[in-house]
């Protein structure tokens, strides 16, 4: 669906340049839930922008649904255009126009007969189970009622690309899996292909197959969510992690129970599938004659299963800990040792 090959965004004052996308390549299969992670200032925005043609790179190929974006002609781009919708932080709405009439709006500017307009916005209304609110105005709408008029807006004129900027960075967190699970909905009822930016990695783990980390204008990290949460490479992308996973911060945590851990490890197991780590770690323990005590656990599940984050501590000499490498080296699991207590 989407290729993006050494693509580069350079913006030039009087003063400096500013390179906010640095040769950037990135490849999207169709009906794909893909997630751009960064800080801000990372470049993710502009990122969307030169997917969508709304800005002009400065040197390498868009290639959206087999056209190159970068050389079409405006009423051609224009035309391409239809093919990707977006949906916004802020929703953007018309205030003064109700739900029904907001929702039928881009069908109104491609000029499509009124009955279809009524039976598309019906459609749509179901789609995003916000029946009985045709009439309402946007200032009369929660902030999750309003997200989904702007994801039923964008699909008015059935597109093949969704592209979501921070989508659900206004949302509580409850709005917020709501909101989700409806994009996924979407994902496996229409097949449409969904980029999502943000900077949130709880929206990550929740919904995408596929992870990109995007730092100072370039992509540092990608793959499927499963290994880049089983097996982080980059320190941004495990501090992503890190934030998702641990409840209470490591640093304090070893604080707290610095008193009470005896001589040995504390490590971080990234894994697949719980009941893989839990027996592993069970007959390790028996095996080895290693205490294992868990400090912290945490569980995401993802579209392809489940994934998780859990902190030990192994009370065992430098000897026994290569043993425990030994043990715990298998595709399903990631060991770190994080911490000596002597």
């Amino acid at each position: 669906m989407i290729s993006l090959q050494h693509v580069s965004k350079q913006y030039d004052t009087k003063k400096h340049s500013i390179k906010a996308v640095d040769d950037v390549s990135l490849t999207v299969d169709d009906c794909d839930i893909f997630g751009i992670i960064g800080f801000s200032g990372a470049g993710k925005s502009t990122l969307v922008r030169l997917i969508n043609g709304l800005e002009s790179v400065s040197e390498g190929k868009v290639i959206v649904d087999g056209n190159d974006i970068t050389t079409l002609k405006k009423k051609d781009l224009l035309n391409e255009r239809k093919k990707i919708a977006m949906i916004f932080q802020h929703f953007n709405l018309l205030w003064s126009r109700t739900v029904a009439e907001n929702i039928e709006f881009p069908l109104e500017i491609a000029n499509v007969p009124k009955a279809k307009r009524k039976e598309r916005v019906k459609e749509l209304i179901r789609l995003v189970s916000l029946e009985g609110h045709e009439d309402y105005y946007p200032a009369q709408l929660s902030g999750g009622q309003k997200q989904r008029v702007g994801i039923a807006r964008a699909l008015a004129n059935e597109p093949k690309l969704l592209l979501c900027d921070e989508a659900t960075s206004a949302l509580d967190p409850k709005t917020t899996d709501d909101i989700l699970d409806l994009l996924v909905k979407i994902n496996k009822e229409l097949g449409l292909t969904i980029v999502i930016i943000t900077h949130e990695m709880h929206v990550v783990s929740k919904i995408c197959h596929h992870v990109a980390v995007m730092e100072d204008g370039k992509i540092v990290e990608e793959g499927s969510v499963v290994d880049v949460f089983r097996n982080p490479q980059q320190p941004i992308t495990k501090q992503f992690i890190g934030d998702e996973q641990e409840t209470v911060p490591l640093d304090d945590l070893l604080e707290t129970l610095s008193d009470e851990l005896s001589t040995g490890y504390v490590i971080r197991l990234h894994y697949t599938g719980a009941s893989v780590l839990e027996s592993r770690l069970t007959n390790t323990s028996k095996e080895l004659d290693i205490p294992i005590s868990i400090l912290q656990a945490k569980m995401n599940i993802t579209q392809a299963g489940s994934v998780g984050s859990m902190v030990v501590h192994a009370a065992c000499t430098p000897e026994q800990l290569e043993q425990l490498k030994k043990k715990f080296d298998v595709p399903s699991i990631n060991l770190e040792v994080i911490a000596n207590v002597e």
